[in-house]
């Protein structure tokens, strides 16, 4: 990917080894098209993980730029953080929502408006179909939090078409 143009490499020369990989602008164009693809799989194909499988909390993230319109909510700045991360340490994803764009980093440095955490199953189970939250903490802006939420998951009432259009197919 980074011979075609879509993401930057940056090698730090520490120990131990230290890559970061970020989007071009080529690539982040595409961020919209991978958001519709994510929510049409979402939509038609979600089923619970197996035991056997994990979730990359972290992939589904990365896709909210593509989800949501830039200005199509308040402005603000959200940090996710799922407690049990990576070999069981926290992992923090910083949301900027403004009128020009949504951006993610993997970050949970500066000012946030709004938090919200918890552990990997509870992240599964809120933006599941079954849209369950109770897991989730939230802190700060509480509303901020919300309408990221619901713009980034299926609401409950749109998992329940969904849920009964798939059970008739």
């Amino acid at each position: 990917m980074v011979a075609d143009g879509m993401l930057t490499r940056k090698r730090y020369r520490e120990v131990p080894p230290r890559v970061d990989y970020e989007l071009t602008e080529r690539a982040q164009e595409l961020a919209p098209i991978l958001g519709e693809l994510a929510r049409w799989g979402y939509e038609w194909a979600w089923g619970p993980p197996r035991p056997s499988e994990s979730v990359d909390l972290g992939a589904i993230f990365r896709l909210i730029p593509g989800l949501i319109e830039p200005g199509s909510t308040s402005s603000g700045t959200v940090v996710l953080t799922v407690s049990d991360g990576r070999a069981g340490e926290p992992m923090a994803y910083r949301v900027t929502l403004n009128n020009n764009a949504v951006t993610i980093a993997e970050t949970d440095e500066g000012h946030a408006d709004a938090r919200v955490s918890g552990s990997a199953q509870a992240w599964v189970d809120a933006l599941s179909p079954a849209d369950d939250r109770r897991g989730l903490s939230t802190s700060g802006d509480s509303r901020l939090a919300d309408e990221l939420l619901e713009r980034f998951a299926l609401s409950a009432g749109e998992s329940a078409d969904v849920a009964a259009s798939v059970a008739s197919a």
